[in-house]
């Protein structure tokens, strides 16, 4: 099941959310440095992680599932987010360059046929970045964050959806290995221990990020596209 967009928001105001959203958006950044001339879309959750990007990508885009829900983002501008069917994405064909996935793999209902249409939509030289709470971390174990809620994954698991899925796994980094405590002088001090876990304990980080490009030369699959794009319109929550 899906978390309401509303309590994924507020978890970010949190300390401990800030300190999430500060370790993760430098290790996406790490991944893909540059997005320049670049078309980027979120799928989920990211609107934490997005912003980075548009000062220099030439579109950036948060698509959240129905079930979900969807916030208004960015605050004082243009809306940039939509809410759609996380199979039936209502982007054309090979019209994307970079597509992110945080708070989505977890929960999604339909996971082969997200991983279809995100096929469809990346171009031929597109990347997919996947950000999912390690089923070996210690934050998949504390209900307090998102990343304590549904389905943690091993590397091996994410693995073989995404080459089950038309996918070639790239790159396999393990993240976020500060404590999930509210105690201000462990969070202080995030930045150390994400030095000392990817030297020493890159397995049981809270996070595993995997960056995978489109097999171009496989066939495409039954039911690769839907019959009918829906996307949907809906009151903002603010």
């Amino acid at each position: 099941m899906w978390m309401d967009a509303v309590d994924l928001r507020d978890f970010y105001a949190t300390p401990l959310g800030s300190t999430a959203r500060r370790v993760i958006g430098r290790h996406i950044r790490s991944v893909w440095p540059d997005a320049a001339g670049m078309r980027v879309l979120g799928l989920g959750y990211p609107i934490p992680y997005l912003g980075s990007f548009r000062s220099e990508a030439d579109g950036v885009f948060a698509a959240m599932p129905a079930s979900q829900g969807v916030l208004r983002w960015p605050i004082g501008g243009p809306s940039e987010t939509l809410l759609t069917n996380e199979a039936e994405l209502p982007f054309p064909d090979m019209s994307i360059d970079r597509v992110l996935l945080v708070h989505t793999l977890e929960f999604a209902e339909q996971v082969r046929p997200m991983m279809r249409e995100i096929w469809r939509v990346l171009n031929g030289s597109g990347r997919l970045l996947i950000v999912v709470p390690n089923r070996r971390g210690i934050w998949a174990r504390f209900e307090r964050t998102p990343f304590g809620h549904g389905r943690p994954y091993s590397p091996g698991q994410i693995n073989r959806l995404l080459r089950d899925t038309m996918f070639t796994p790239l790159s396999t980094q393990g993240g976020l290995y500060v404590p999930p405590a509210r105690s201000r002088m462990i969070l202080s001090s995030a930045g150390a221990w994400e030095n000392i876990g990817q030297r020493w304990f890159n397995a049981v980080g809270g996070i595993l990020s995997l960056e995978a490009e489109k097999q171009i030369y496989a066939p495409t699959p039954a039911q690769s596209a839907p019959k009918s794009r829906r996307s949907y319109a809906a009151a903002l929550k603010s």
